[in-house]
C-alpha cells in the first residue's frame, strides 16, 4: 500500500508543477507586455496596455455590450460544435466498422477535407441565408472532419483480440461497437475533439466578420474599422480566454472518460 502511495503523490506533485509552471508563463507573458507598453517602445494605438485592455473590458461588461456578443458567439460554437462532432463519431463509426461505408466514406472525406471551410461561407450564405444557420454550418465542418477522421482511426486500432473475445461470449455487432470499439476509440476521440475546438473558434472569428451584427469577430472587426485598438484587444483576449477554457474543460472530460489514461 505504502509503495503503491508513493508513485501517486508523484504524479500529484507532478501535475502540481506543470499547473504553477503553466500559470507562470501566462504571467510572465502579461508582465512582459506591459513592460513593453510602459516603455513606450509600441505606441499605445498599436499595442494597447493590459491594464487598459482590462479596464475597457470591464467597462463593456459593465454596459452589456461584452455580455451580448460573448453569448451570440457561444451559441453559435455550442451548436455548431456539437453537431459537428456528433456527426463526425457517427460518421466515424460507420466508416470504421463497415466496408460499404467505408469504400464510400473515405475517398469523399479524402476529396472534401482539404477544401478550406471559410471558402465555403459564401456558399452556405447563399444555401442557407445569411443568419444563424450559415455561421453554425461552417464551425461544424470545421468539426466534422477532424471528428470523423480521429474516430475511424480509433475505431480501426480497436484490439482484434478484444473485438473477438466479445463475439465469442455471444456478443452483437452493436455491443461490440459499443463496449469495445467506442472505449478503445475514445483517446482518438478526445484529439479530435480538442482539435476541433481550435478549429471551431477560427472559423467562428471569421464567420462573423462576413454579415453579422453581434459576436467577438463582429467586436473584432468593427473595432478595427474605427482604430479603436484595445476594444479589438478585449476581443482577442476573450478568444484567447474560451481556448483556454475549452481545453481545460476537455481535458477535464477526458480525466473523468479515461481514468486509466490519468493515472499513467
Amino acid at each position: 500500500m505504502t509503495r503503491l502511495a508513493v508513485p501517486d503523490r508523484t504524479r500529484a506533485l507532478a501535475r502540481r508543477e506543470h499547473r504553477v509552471a503553466r500559470v507562470l508563463g501566462l504571467l510572465a507573458l502579461v508582465v512582459a507586455w506591459e513592460a513593453v507598453t510602459r516603455t513606450g517602445w509600441v505606441p499605445a494605438l498599436f499595442l494597447p496596455s493590459p491594464l487598459g485592455v482590462l479596464a475597457a473590458g470591464a467597462e463593456m461588461l459593465g454596459t452589456g455590450e461584452l455580455a451580448v456578443h460573448l453569448a451570440t458567439s457561444l451559441r453559435r460554437i455550442v451548436l455548431g460544435f456539437g453537431l459537428g462532432a456528433l456527426g463526425g463519431v457517427s460518421v466515424g463509426v460507420a466508416v470504421g466498422v463497415f466496408s460499404l461505408a467505408e469504400a464510400i466514406g473515405n475517398p469523399l472525406i479524402a476529396a472534401t477535407f482539404p477544401i478550406p471551410k471559410i471558402a465555403l461561407l459564401p456558399l452556405l450564405i447563399l444555401w442557407l441565408g445569411i443568419g444563424e444557420a450559415s455561421k453554425v454550418a461552417v464551425i461544424m465542418l470545421g468539426v466534422f472532419f477532424p471528428m470523423a477522421i480521429n474516430t475511424y482511426t480509433g475505431v480501426r486500432q480497436a484490439d482484434p483480440l478484444l473485438i473477438r473475445a466479445a463475439v465469442s461470449f455471444g456478443a452483437g455487432r452493436w455491443s461490440v461497437i459499443r463496449k469495445v470499439m467506442l472505449p478503445s476509440a475514445l483517446p482518438m476521440i478526445f484529439a479530435g475533439l480538442k482539435l476541433g475546438a481550435g478549429t471551431s473558434l477560427l472559423l467562428l472569428v471569421a464567420a462573423e466578420m462576413i454579415a453579422a451584427n453581434s459576436g467577438i469577430g463582429f467586436l473584432i472587426l468593427n473595432a478595427q474599422n474605427l482604430m479603436e485598438t484595445t476594444k479589438l484587444m478585449v476581443g482577442i483576449v476573450l478568444l484567447s480566454l474560451l481556448g483556454l477554457a475549452s481545453h481545460w474543460l476537455l481535458v477535464r472530460l477526458e480525466r473523468v472518460a479515461l481514468p486509466w489514461r490519468a493515472q499513467a
